[in-house]
């Protein structure tokens, strides 16, 4: 007998597209911060991340799904006066919604507990003192950056101290205080991150907002969870927020037995999956080049399921045994992935160099076209004046002759 699915594949594929945003995407023909604000709402969660090759991570997932809106727009909203977001650790390193602050408070609690994160933990115990006159000393003296503690600088106050306070354990001391809560960013200096007591920082309607219990904040990240991928395995939930095994799994039964979850069953997914109750399978138009950060396919196995294609971060793989390239941007087009384009910033030299473009099997004969008009639109974005392709990969030829047709 021929198995039955809740879902096809292409269902749930659509369903997860509509819930990151992409049904809506390039609405807007001028987006600005209040556009940038509804997507990071939306998400619930940007990673942030220091590799500038391109253009810092945190910067390219509104891209995908607004198009050209002003980068300005998030570092408002990230680090300015009326900031929207918060920095801690929600996936990744990331950019938070300021309400979501008090779900975060039991990560706080086990950091400062020692529970979790290693080797930081056992730095914790071990220098708890060390730590407390380190807070102590920017609730006097205001902001500090890590590089306060580099060699050759003197922590504020404590001129001809340099011994005690070091650059290694001035840096993770900081680290700490920011993983237990008690620091936040206040704001960011290039990308360096200015600390600041966590009171100061935020504002009172964030920190006055009541500390839910850890099961009820986990409860509600998954929830949010299930919100933004539509459909998902009880993996993709946890792994959005990075939670506990025990939590996520206890939070997907509450939430199954109180009818805010439906399991379902998705072609070719060999899991169990749960549906969101707002879930709905639209058809999706978008061309997007999507970071390898994106909430999309930051988690690989899902990625896989989806679009069936594996995606790797090669970053950190020897040159040599690179298969796409370094820096690596898969091209949503319509609801499939078609190609990958290993993406270089030329700043001095005003270009946007495609270092290698692969094609996938989903690929069709308008792939080269519609690619060539995303990078021509980031090119543009990023303040760019062309886009100049090597001759690595098998769509390297014809995206290049798409660059060069002249515009319809």
């Amino acid at each position: 007998m021929k198995a039955t699915f809740d879902l096809s594949l292409k269902q749930a594929r659509r369903i997860a597209l509509t819930a990151q945003g992409f049904a809506e995407s390039r609405r807007h023909a001028a987006p600005g911060r209040s556009h940038f604000g509804k997507v990071a709402r939306r998400l619930g969660v940007i990673q942030i991340d220091s590799v500038n090759v391109l253009t810092r991570t945190h910067y390219l997932p509104a891209f995908s799904r607004l198009g050209a809106y002003p980068q300005a727009a998030l570092e408002a909203e990230a680090w300015g006066k009326k900031r929207t977001l918060f920095e801690y650790w929600g996936h990744e390193a990331s950019l938070l919604p300021m309400e979501m602050q008090p779900l975060f408070r039991w990560r706080m609690a086990r950091a400062e507990s020692g529970e979790t994160w290693g080797g930081l933990a056992r730095f914790g115990r071990e220098k708890r003192a060390y730590i407390d006159n380190i807070l102590a000393e920017i609730e006097q003296r205001g902001p500090v950056t890590g590089g306060d503690f580099a060699p050759g600088q003197e922590f504020p106050g404590r001129r001809g101290e340099a011994g005690w306070w070091n650059w290694s354990d001035g840096k993770r001391a900081l680290e700490w205080l920011f993983w237990a809560g008690y620091l936040t960013t206040a704001t960011r200096r290039g990308f360096e991150r200015v600390y600041d007591l966590t009171e100061r920082a935020l504002p009172a309607s964030a920190i006055d907002l009541p500390t839910p219990s850890e099961e009820d904040a986990q409860r509600e990240l998954v929830r949010r969870s299930a919100r933004v991928m539509g459909v998902a395995t009880e993996a993709d939930l946890r792994d959005y927020y990075r939670l506990p095994l025990d939590g996520a799994r206890r939070a997907v039964r509450e939430l199954v037995e109180a009818g805010e979850l439906t399991p379902v069953t998705v072609q070719g997914w060999g899991k169990p999956a749960y549906l969101h109750p707002e879930a709905k399978p639209r058809r999706i138009k978008a061309h997007a080049l999507l970071s390898p950060f994106d909430n999309l396919i930051w988690f690989r196995e899902r990625a896989e399921r989806l679009f069936g294609i594996q995606i790797r971060l090669e970053i950190y793989t020897p040159a040599e045994k690179r298969v796409h390239g370094y820096y690596v941007l898969p091209f949503l087009e319509g609801e499939a992935i078609t190609a990958r384009v290993d993406l270089k910033a030329d700043r001095q030299g005003r270009t946007l160099r495609v270092q290698a473009a692969h094609a996938e099997p989903e690929a069709g004969p308008e792939t080269p076209a519609a690619l060539a008009a995303e990078l021509t639109r980031m090119a543009g974005w990023l303040g760019l004046e062309r886009v100049e392709v090597a001759g690595k990969g098998d769509l390297a030829g014809r995206l290049q002759s798409a660059l060069q047709a002249p515009a319809i």
